[in-house]
């Protein structure tokens, strides 16, 4: 049970860290090891507090993704054209 939580842990991390993983795929390997975690915990193969902590590590990359993630792009209207003003010469 030990090694397959690890190994749950190794995936999601190199799921977060691989620019060309996709984003569900990102989400789905992370609350597998979460799922992971938290049976080790229940089961008293891992210390709550230590599951509960590499939870919070897990969580907190996927939320820092997600917020340095681009956003979509909006359509931009083309802005007006500003008309030139009037050169006045002065004699």
């Amino acid at each position: 049970m030990r090694s397959e939580v690890k190994t749950l842990i190794v995936k999601s991390r190199r799921s977060l860290t691989d620019a060309q993983a996709e984003s569900s795929e990102r989400i789905e390997s992370t609350v597998e090891a979460m799922r992971g975690l938290d049976r080790a915990a229940s089961k008293r193969i891992l210390h709550p507090n230590n599951a509960a902590r590499r939870k919070s590590r897990l969580a907190r990359q996927l939320a820092k993704l997600a917020s340095t993630a681009p956003a979509p792009a909006k359509s931009k209207k083309a802005a007006p054209a500003r008309a030139a003003a009037p050169a006045t010469k002065k004699k």
